[in-house]
Protein backbone atom coordinates (compact mmCIF):
# COMPACT_ATOMS: atom_id res chain seq x y z
CA UNK A 1 0.00 0.00 0.00
CA UNK A 2 1.30 3.44 -0.95
CA UNK A 3 1.75 5.93 1.87
CA UNK A 4 -0.59 8.92 1.69
CA UNK A 5 0.79 12.38 2.30
CA UNK A 6 -1.34 15.32 3.38
CA UNK A 7 1.09 17.94 2.10
CA UNK A 8 3.80 17.92 -0.60
CA UNK A 9 6.33 19.20 1.96
CA UNK A 10 5.64 16.09 4.04
CA UNK A 11 6.63 13.90 1.08
CA UNK A 12 9.76 15.98 0.40
CA UNK A 13 10.90 15.82 4.01
CA UNK A 14 10.23 12.08 4.07
CA UNK A 15 12.56 11.61 1.09
CA UNK A 16 15.36 14.08 1.91
CA UNK A 17 14.74 14.63 5.62
CA UNK A 18 17.50 14.45 8.13
CA UNK A 19 20.69 16.44 8.35
CA UNK A 20 23.01 14.02 6.63
CA UNK A 21 20.81 13.04 3.69
CA UNK A 22 20.51 16.66 2.59
CA UNK A 23 24.22 17.34 3.13
CA UNK A 24 25.19 14.26 1.09
CA UNK A 25 22.87 15.34 -1.71
CA UNK A 26 24.30 18.86 -1.60
CA UNK A 27 27.86 17.52 -1.87
CA UNK A 28 26.91 15.23 -4.77
CA UNK A 29 25.23 18.18 -6.48
CA UNK A 30 28.78 19.49 -6.92
CA UNK A 31 29.71 16.36 -8.90
CA UNK A 32 30.78 12.73 -8.61
CA UNK A 33 32.62 11.86 -5.37
CA UNK A 34 34.37 8.82 -4.04
CA UNK A 35 33.43 7.64 -0.56
CA UNK A 36 36.65 9.03 0.95
CA UNK A 37 36.06 12.43 -0.64
CA UNK A 38 32.57 12.59 0.82
CA UNK A 39 33.89 11.55 4.21
CA UNK A 40 36.56 14.28 4.17
CA UNK A 41 34.04 16.93 3.06
CA UNK A 42 31.70 15.93 5.92
CA UNK A 43 33.93 15.64 9.01
CA UNK A 44 31.01 15.46 11.46
CA UNK A 45 29.59 12.19 10.11
CA UNK A 46 30.74 8.73 11.16
CA UNK A 47 31.66 6.05 8.61
CA UNK A 48 28.68 3.98 9.72
CA UNK A 49 26.24 6.88 9.32
CA UNK A 50 27.63 7.87 5.90
CA UNK A 51 27.39 4.31 4.62
CA UNK A 52 23.85 3.96 5.98
CA UNK A 53 22.65 7.24 4.48
CA UNK A 54 24.24 6.51 1.10
CA UNK A 55 22.45 3.15 0.99
CA UNK A 56 19.14 4.82 1.85
CA UNK A 57 19.62 7.44 -0.85
CA UNK A 58 20.45 4.66 -3.33
CA UNK A 59 17.33 2.74 -2.32
CA UNK A 60 15.26 5.91 -2.81
CA UNK A 61 16.68 6.32 -6.31
CA UNK A 62 18.44 9.64 -5.60
CA UNK A 63 22.06 8.41 -5.62
CA UNK A 64 23.84 5.89 -7.83
CA UNK A 65 26.90 3.91 -6.80
CA UNK A 66 29.42 3.10 -9.52
CA UNK A 67 31.96 0.35 -8.81
CA UNK A 68 35.03 1.10 -10.91
CA UNK A 69 37.21 -1.78 -11.97
CA UNK A 70 40.51 -0.15 -11.16
CA UNK A 71 43.47 -1.26 -9.07
CA UNK A 72 42.76 -0.69 -6.27
CA UNK A 73 38.99 -0.76 -6.85
CA UNK A 74 37.12 2.51 -6.35
CA UNK A 75 33.51 3.36 -5.69
CA UNK A 76 32.01 6.61 -6.89
CA UNK A 77 28.68 8.16 -5.96
CA UNK A 78 26.64 10.50 -8.12
CA UNK A 79 23.15 11.92 -8.27
CA UNK A 80 20.66 10.11 -10.47
CA UNK A 81 18.27 12.06 -12.68
CA UNK A 82 15.79 11.97 -9.80
CA UNK A 83 18.48 13.25 -7.43
CA UNK A 84 19.41 16.02 -9.85
CA UNK A 85 15.77 17.10 -9.91
CA UNK A 86 16.41 18.29 -6.32
CA UNK A 87 19.09 20.77 -7.47
CA UNK A 88 16.87 23.87 -7.16
CA UNK A 89 15.78 22.79 -3.67
CA UNK A 90 19.35 22.11 -2.57
CA UNK A 91 20.51 25.44 -4.02
CA UNK A 92 17.72 27.28 -2.20
CA UNK A 93 18.76 25.64 1.10
CA UNK A 94 22.40 26.56 0.43
CA UNK A 95 21.55 30.17 -0.41
CA UNK A 96 19.29 30.58 2.63
CA UNK A 97 21.96 29.09 4.91
CA UNK A 98 24.58 31.45 3.51
CA UNK A 99 22.30 34.46 4.00
CA UNK A 100 21.35 33.32 7.50
CA UNK A 101 25.00 32.90 8.42
CA UNK A 102 25.73 36.44 7.21
CA UNK A 103 22.78 37.87 9.16
CA UNK A 104 23.65 36.07 12.39
CA UNK A 105 27.43 36.04 12.19
CA UNK A 106 27.63 32.24 12.21
CA UNK A 107 30.80 31.02 10.50
CA UNK A 108 30.20 28.65 7.58
CA UNK A 109 32.91 26.91 5.60
CA UNK A 110 32.76 24.61 2.62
Amino acid sequence: MTKRYHCPVELTVDVVGGKWRVVILARLKEGVHRYGELRRRMPGISDKMLTQRLRELEADGLVARDDLETVPPHVEYRLTDEGRSLTPVLQALYDWGLERAARTGVPVGS
